[in-house]
């Protein structure tokens, strides 16, 4: 359902008699980034004043996260540490926007009446409305959930807050997989908003002119965009009109499932030297048993064939992805059938996470049928393929020592200031390592050449090739 995906920006009647001062805290996910830009965006088209100092804000929005529990217990740490700036600084107004207020908004009314608005993931566009309708007094209710139709488009003013050179452009909003052990439906919504290939590229001609030379193609499922739709325009089709911009030099793609990656993609990654050889594909786990409790339509034998394929025609082909350990009815025997693919395939970046106990889904109720796996017994297995994973990684680095590399600088090191930072196109910011320059000086968002003299296990170190 797509009725909303061309919807314009609201006019809005009524004014803030002051422009509002606003301070901003995104929580959770690229996703839930591009929707903070995006309200941002909105928020200074509409004279609204960004602050980065809460102290100085009369309101205060929190982007929350609600995906596990650590991600939930970290919006509500933020969200009670802002509502202190109503006794200590200047606070009117506390807005939480995003999964948390989508999932609990009732619920955190009544715990939390410190909170003045919630808003939903489907309705961050009337972020202005909202407020000026509060300051104008015509606020009859405190929240604004509802299920998620809306997604943006190059229309929306947004307002890109990380490095000049990266984005992060969101294709696709919602799924339709109900994987057992995720929540993602139920807050971003049961059904697939594709933008148009049109609204995409002038987005990103946009990011190009404000400086941006890497995209990051996300959203729930990249393999389902433009499912809705027929695929009438799909995924490929994307591709082919991105790389047309002359200013893009990288384009990376996360989150696209193995059981429609389609060759015509492949082919695409193989050979353009804009798309980045880099795959964000999240498998889950490696026993065809809990892949079926997960509900994740893919076998075993299946992600070995998809990924040899993509190894044999995609040289140089970096691979990341996600592991899920602990999920119910997890035996000793698919433990070790899920290390045994690590072992196997030795893919470059693995996230292994411990499965979190999601009321409202699948897995929920499985584990309360038949029980949950301990909790130290999925602390080791954890432990034990992150050990794995970060020998496999080494020897992956390793075999980089003495090859020349392009790097896109991002600044300082976070190490040390005599080192300056960047990746190359076999890390993602913020989920990979990084490349130490040692020798050699660059600004952020130059593209060096680096001559690789030493591997970590997740951070390479080199100097610039004069």
């Amino acid at each position: 359902m797509v009725t909303k995906t061309q919807e314009k920006p609201s006019k809005l009647g009524g004014t803030v008699e002051q422009p509002s001062s606003v301070y901003f805290v995104s929580l959770g996910c690229p996703k839930n980034l591009v929707d903070s830009q995006v309200m941002l965006g909105l928020l200074k088209s509409n004279k609204f004043t960004i602050t980065e100092d809460p102290a100085a804000a009369d309101t205060v929005i929190v982007n929350t996260c609600s995906f596990i529990d650590s991600a939930k217990q970290e919006s509500i740490n933020t969200i009670l540490e802002m509502a202190e700036f109503k006794d200590s600084g200047q606070l009117k107004n506390l807005v939480v926007s995003g999964c948390m207020a989508q999932r609990y908004s009732k619920d955190l009314e009544k715990d939390m009446p410190e909170v003045d608005l919630f808003i939903g993931t489907g309705e961050y566009h009337r972020v202005v409305e909202l407020l000026q309708k509060k300051a104008l007094g015509k606020l009859r209710q405190k929240s604004f959930v509802d299920i998620p139709k809306f997604i943006h488009t190059d229309e929306h003013p947004r307002i890109n807050t990380g490095a000049a050179h990266s984005a992060f452009l969101k294709i696709s909003e919602g799924c339709v997989r109900n994987c057992s052990f995720c929540i993602i439906p139920k807050l971003r919504g049961h059904e697939v908003r594709s933008r148009t290939i049109a609204s995409l590229v002038q987005e990103a001609k946009r990011l190009a002119l404000g400086g941006v030379t890497e995209l990051n193609l996300v959203a729930q499922d990249l393999t389902h965009y433009g499912i809705e739709n027929d695929y009438k325009e799909t995924l490929a089709m994307l591709l082919r009109e991105l790389v047309k911009l002359e200013k893009i030099r990288w384009i990376r793609l996360h989150y696209a499932y193995p059981d429609n990656f389609t060759d015509e993609v492949i082919d695409l990654i193989a050979s353009e030297p804009k798309i980045a050889k880099y795959v964000d594909m999240p498998l889950q786990h490696g026993d065809d048993k809990v892949l079926k409790l997960m509900n994740r339509r893919v076998t075993r034998e299946q992600i070995y064939t998809l990924v040899k394929k993509m190894r044999a025609r995609i040289p140089g082909l970096v691979f990341r992805t996600n592991i899920i350990v602990g999920h119910p009815g997890e035996t000793e025997e698919s433990y070790q059938n899920v290390k045994a693919m690590l072992e196997e395939l030795r893919l470059e970046h693995v996230g292994v996470f411990k499965y979190s106990l999601e009321e409202d889904t699948p897995s929920f109720r499985l584990a309360a049928k038949i029980g949950q796996v301990p909790e130290e017994v999925i602390q080791a297995r954890h432990n034990e393929l992150m050990e794995i994973q970060q020998k496999i990684s080494q020897a992956n680095n390793q075999a980089l020592i003495g090859k020349k590399i392009e790097v896109l600088v991002e600044g300082p090191s976070r190490e040390s200031d005599l080192l300056l930072q960047g990746r190359w196109y076999g890390q993602a910011q913020e989920i990979d390592g990084v490349v130490l320059i040692n020798d050699g000086d660059a600004r952020p968002g130059d593209y060096v050449t680096i001559e690789v003299t030493e591997a970590l296990p997740y951070d390479l170190v080199g100097g610039i090739v004069r």
